[in-house]
């Protein structure tokens, strides 16, 4: 069986105010069109909603029950009104970011409580990969957007600009390493010892190509957090983002004073030529670079 809306309302303004006459100015009607609601309402139900033997109506043991029923049911037709307005005005229902262990993105914050503003129904996703792995969420459209290290090159189908931002990288040990004994290191040092490494899915230049093999096999991981975690168990010596380190290390690991290091790699913002996007991910797209999108 389903209940006229109108009814319902009229159900939760008189509960509300008190009386029938207030919820009818409220709501623009006459006082009995909102007796003939509830009427039917209470018909429909089964039920009485009101107690109407005392001046004001007072609403019944079940009244009181089904009135938080109906709220439930004006803040899921709320929704949905406003989904299907959304919708029309062409905002996305969903927008997926990637981003990337690398970057701090000491923006992140005020963007997000901004956009959480501008569109409140929006279904916000933030997933973490890496490099090439994140070009690949956007190729695929399963991401609207990226954010990453800077790369030499990309896609043909993937825009992509420079934002203002940049990941800072430092060489990091566990203090129980032996190069954490050694006041300055160079490649040969490093060279001894396995290099730990990040290993995405798909191929990817990173700011660490220049750095020598070691001649132990080296190991690898999909992220820096787990690359930060093997160097704190000592297992060698990694590229890490020094904000990473600072927050979540605990002070396990020390910073190798080697040259050239630390050193900072732009980041980018990415998106596809081969799709559309909606005004949600458009207005973040142009928040982090103006004119991005164009």
């Amino acid at each position: 069986m389903s209940y006229s809306p109108e009814a319902l309302e009229a159900f939760a303004q008189i509960a509300a105010l008190g009386s029938f006459s207030a919820a009818a100015r409220r709501l623009g009607k006459s006082q009995s069109t909102i007796s003939e609601a509830i009427a039917r309402l209470e018909i429909d139900l089964g039920l009485e909603l009101f107690d109407r033997s005392s001046r004001q109506p007072v609403l019944t043991e079940a009244g009181r029950v089904m009135l938080g029923r109906v709220d439930d049911l004006l803040c899921a037709s709320d929704r949905l009104r406003r989904a299907a307005a959304r919708l029309a005005a062409g905002v996305e229902p969903r927008l997926t970011l990637v981003l990337s262990d690398a970057n701090q993105f000491a923006d992140f914050e005020r963007l997000m409580t901004e956009l959480d503003q501008r569109f409140p129904e929006l279904e916000m996703e933030c997933v973490f990969a890496e490099h090439g792995d994140a070009i690949s969420l956007v190729q695929s459209g399963r991401a609207s957007l990226g954010l990453l290290s800077a790369q030499a090159s990309y896609p043909p189908e993937i825009g992509h600009a420079t934002i203002d931002e940049s990941a800072d990288f430092g060489l990091f040990v566990s203090h129980k390493h032996p190069l954490a004994a050694l006041e300055r290191v160079d490649y040969q040092q490093l060279a001894r010892y396995r290099a730990l490494r990040l290993n995405t899915l798909i191929e990817h230049s990173i700011p660490t190509d220049d750095l020598p093999t070691s001649g132990h096999r080296h190991w690898s991981a999909p992220n820096y957090l787990l690359l930060m975690d093997m160097a704190a168990f000592g297992f060698g010596w990694s590229a890490l983002p020094r904000w990473l380190v600072s927050r979540y290390s605990g002070g396990l690991l020390k910073e190798l004073q080697v040259s050239g290091w630390p050193r900072r790699s732009a980041v980018d913002v990415i998106w596809s030529f081969q799709r559309s996007l909606g005004p949600a991910g458009a207005w973040l797209l142009e928040s982090l670079v103006p004119f991005a999108g164009e």
